[in-house]
C-alpha cells in the first residue's frame, strides 16, 4: 500500500501560521484510516511557532531559497530561511524513511505551495511558483500535489500501486 506526506494543516491540525487548519478533507481522512498518511508541517517541524508571523518568499520561488539566493521573510522582515529549509529537510528525511513518492502539500504556501505563491510583497499577489519543501520533494522525483488536486494524487496513487504489482 503506496503512503503519503501530508501537510497536518489539510488534516485539521491546528499548525498555519495564524494557528488555523484546513480540512480534514475526506479523501485525506479515508487515507489516514488507511494507514497511508505520514503527516508533516514543514514550519513547525523546522523549528517555527504556532501562531507565527506570516512569511513570504520574494518572488515566490522556494527553489531560489535552496539554491540560497533568495531568503524567506516575515512581514515585519525577519528572516525565517534556516526554519523553512530544516523543515524541507525533515520532509525529505521522511520521504526517504518510507519510501514516499507522493506528497499532498497545502497550496500557497511558502513551505508547501506547488503551483503558486505569494509574491513577498504580502499584498495577496501569487505568482507561478512553489514552496521551499515543494521544491525540495519535486526534486528528489516526489510528485506534489495541492489540496485542490486530491482527484489527480489518487490517481497517481493507483498507478503507483499497478506499476509495483
Amino acid at each position: 500500500m503506496e503512503k503519503l506526506l501530508v501537510s497536518r494543516c489539510l488534516l485539521g491540525h491546528r499548525v498555519r501560521y495564524d494557528g488555523g487548519a484546513h480540512g480534514p478533507f475526506d479523501l485525506l481522512q479515508r487515507w489516514q484510516d488507511e494507514g497511508r498518511i505520514v503527516p508533516l508541517c514543514p514550519e513547525v517541524a523546522g523549528g517555527l511557532p504556532t501562531p507565527r508571523p506570516p512569511a513570504e518568499i520574494p518572488g515566490g520561488q522556494g527553489a531560489q531559497v535552496l539554491d540560497g539566493s533568495r531568503p524567506v521573510l516575515t512581514d515585519s522582515g525577519d528572516d525565517v530561511t534556516t526554519a523553512f529549509v530544516a523543515g524541507a529537510e525533515i520532509a525529505l528525511q521522511l520521504v526517504q524513511q518510507h519510501g514516499l513518492r507522493v506528497a499532498v502539500l497545502k497550496a500557497r504556501s511558502p513551505s508547501c505551495g506547488n503551483s503558486h505563491n505569494y509574491d513577498g510583497s504580502f499584498s495577496g499577489t501569487l505568482v507561478a511558483g512553489e514552496g521551499v519543501t515543494a521544491a525540495l520533494l519535486r526534486r528528489a522525483g516526489v510528485k506534489v500535489f495541492n489540496e485542490t488536486q486530491l482527484s489527480e494524487a489518487a490517481t497517481e496513487l493507483a498507478r503507483l500501486e499497478r506499476h509495483d504489482d
